[in-house]
């Protein structure tokens, strides 16, 4: 394991955006802050709302890809572990002591397989999804070889298109096998319907996830015809949530962006017509930008441009601004524009992301900042873990 960085150790600038007690002014740009105030709120609420619905809640650790951030998701929003979209990011959280990781993807390579058998002996229940029973005995051979056990979900394509089986019968199949292979345990259904998160309308929403639920009661139903119980039946994103805890089938959520919020999540529409963002959620996850231009007198340029951020679900807002907007970037300059001559050089900016996930992997700090002040600074621990 690698030696523990020491912060203080590290230089401004060049190293670290920030060190603890700065003010926000300070802060060397582009980077990442974090709003703790709305943070623990929004992790907070998600907490208390699984609690109150008899839900598990199994945060989505591939969104923010920080051991310090899904701590304190435990810490104050009662969850109950992570997912991990592949072995090398769910190594880094076992690492740094989360107790309980999914592997919410298909691991077939047999390097990954192995390093994954080897999950358990850092002290972390385990699971995996399988959608192929060919799957089933590589995983049982190596988790055989370690001398640990690993957990399987049957994940079901409900929706999304991509992974999973779509019959019942084809999750009866993999869950036999598991249960008769040495060394695996079955744990439950993976169905998280992705595709539909974004839907702009509760009502579009909704339409999906009641197909969606449809397949899962019948699986659940099918295997327990044939004497095999679920323990969990895992799903729920933030566009979708109240759907699967209001399902009588869902027993584990696994919402990841809340905590954040960012621009494309934050335009659905909850059940009364109204952003997600202006009352569901609050904006706690920004890309600080300074200008360093403004030589055209209707327009600013700003430090975070494509190395900054990722803008496959659009370009960010400027936060709290009606009169200025971000109109268009390159590698490294984001255009601004400014049509009253607003701003000025070194003004700072809070950048909403389009996409909070992939903005996250492409930086190594997170600066958590309360009341104007640096108060936390976080490594952002799985960065580039995609393998």
């Amino acid at each position: 394991m690698n030696k523990p960085v020491n912060i203080n150790e590290l230089e401004v600038g060049f190293d670290i955006p920030a060190h603890i007690g700065m003010d926000e002014c300070e802060i060397q740009t582009p980077c990442l802050i974090l709003d703790l105030d709305a943070l623990e709120r929004n992790i907070k609420k998600m907490g208390d709302y699984a609690k109150t619905h008899g839900m598990r809640h199994r945060v989505h650790g591939k969104m923010h890809k920080s051991v310090d951030v899904a701590k304190l998701q435990e810490k104050l929003g009662g969850s109950v572990g992570v997912c991990c979209q592949k072995v090398s990011e769910a190594e880094v959280f076992a690492r740094g002591g989360i107790k309980d990781i999914l592997v919410s993807n298909q691991v077939r390579d047999p390097v990954k397989i192995d390093r994954l058998a080897r999950l358990p002996k850092l002290g972390a229940r385990t699971i995996v999804c399988v959608d192929d029973v060919d799957n089933v005995s590589d995983l049982s051979s190596a988790a055989v070889k370690h001398g640990t056990e690993l957990e399987v979900f049957v994940e079901i394509d409900c929706g999304a298109g991509r992974c999973g089986v779509t019959t019942t019968p084809a999750v009866i199949e993999i869950a036999k096998a598991v249960e008769a292979a040495p060394n695996l345990k079955f744990a439950g259904i993976q169905a998280y319907q992705g595709a539909m998160q974004h839907l702009d309308t509760y009502e579009a929403r909704k339409e999906k996830l009641d197909t969606a639920i449809a397949m899962v009661k019948d699986a659940v139903e099918g295997l327990k015809a044939e004497g095999i119980e679920c323990e969990l039946v895992s799903g729920g994103g933030t566009g979708s949530y109240y759907f699967e805890s209001n399902s009588g089938v869902y027993n584990e959520l696994q919402c990841g962006s809340y905590a954040f919020m960012d621009a494309d999540y934050g335009r659905i529409l909850d059940k009364d017509g109204k952003r997600i963002d202006q009352g569901e959620w609050e904006n706690a996850f920004f890309i600080l930008t300074s200008v360093m231009s403004h030589a055209k007198a209707d327009k600013a340029i700003c430090d975070a441009g494509l190395k900054a951020q990722s803008v496959d679900s659009g370009l960010p807002f400027i936060y709290g601004r009606d009169d200025v907007e971000y109109v268009k970037c390159s590698d490294e300059h984001g255009v601004i524009s400014d049509p009253h001559g607003k701003l000025k050089v070194n003004d700072k900016l809070r950048l909403v992301p389009g996409h909070c996930d992939p903005t996250a992997n492409v930086h190594d700090w997170y600066v958590g900042v309360r009341n104007g002040k640096v108060e936390a600074i976080w490594p952002i621990s799985a960065r580039g873990k995609a393998y």
